[in-house]
């Protein structure tokens, strides 16, 4: 059930909006900058859903693999820098071997897994791939996002399906011409004994005709409704409240060192015992 749950409104998603998903993807959260900064010259590290890849040129001396559910994704992250290190992987099932990286980053990845049992199970499989002592930076959406436009805020649901609408070059809605762009009334040639029943057709058609325009116009209306709902993707999270993504992290076997809130984000750095 979990698994079809995430194929549904995950993984099929993310491969359905990779392109324009991967263009609002391009500036790195300091934090996350900060701590790759950080590593030891010649570090190497894993990040898991690494999605266009913007964080693995943030240090030019370590050295990141990058891995995503998404082939799309990753399709993106070769056509921005063809020198990435990259593979399609699930996050569940890293190819890696065991006890091998210095570090590993996971920017707004585990709250896509639906129960907290898979939750904590990918953080120990993220902290698994780490030698001793190895650092882990995990990120994951705050249920405390009052501030924001998403405006969560403590006492709502957690699991929630959130939209991406995907972009679409549609044609204009029709116009609704206006008084001024209306046909106006022209008596000239019309014999005074004739303009009664001129005027009278003349308003007759004129009601006719915005009537119609009333009738293009909702009929279009409907129409950009049904193709916006038709290009809206809705993506599985679970808003993680304040002190749960710790409670996970300790849960999966790590040692918490840091933690914080940063862009509407819960993080925690998390070392392996």
């Amino acid at each position: 059930m979990a698994e079809s749950k995430e194929e549904q409104y995950v993984h099929q998603v993310y491969n359905e909006i990779a392109p324009h998903f991967s263009q609002t993807r391009y500036k790195p959260w300091p934090v996350v900058t900060d701590f790759l900064l950080k590593r030891p010259l010649g570090s190497i590290g894993i990040d898991v859903g690494c999605g266009n890849g913007k964080y693995l040129n943030i240090n030019p001396n370590i050295y990141i693999l990058g891995s995503d559910r998404s082939s799309g994704l990753i399709e993106c992250a070769h056509e921005l820098n063809s020198h990435y290190n990259l593979i399609v992987a699930d996050g569940m099932h890293l190819p890696h071997r065991d006890k091998t990286f210095d570090f590993a980053i996971s920017i707004a990845v585990v709250h896509h897994w639906s129960t907290r049992g898979r939750r904590v199970e990918a953080i120990e499989h993220i902290l698994s791939k780490l030698r001793d002592g190895g650092e882990a930076l995990i990120y994951c959406w705050a249920l405390e996002q009052a501030e924001s436009r998403r405006g969560y805020h403590e006492g709502m649901q957690q699991d929630v399906l959130v939209p991406w609408v995907l972009q679409d070059k549609q044609e204009k809605p029709i116009e609704r011409k206006t008084k001024n762009s209306q046909e106006k009334l022209d008596l000239n040639g019309i014999e005074p004994q004739q303009r009664a029943a001129f005027i009278a057709k003349w308003k007759a058609e004129q009601e006719a005709k915005r009537k119609q325009e009333e009738i293009d116009a909702e009929a279009e209306r409907k129409r950009l409704e049904e193709e916006r709902e038709k290009n809206t993707k809705y993506r599985y999270y679970h808003l993680y409240r304040k002190g749960e993504l710790e409670e996970d992290c300790i849960n999966a076997g790590g040692e918490v060192i840091g933690n914080g809130y940063e862009k509407d984000n819960w993080y925690v750095i998390v070392k392996k015992k």
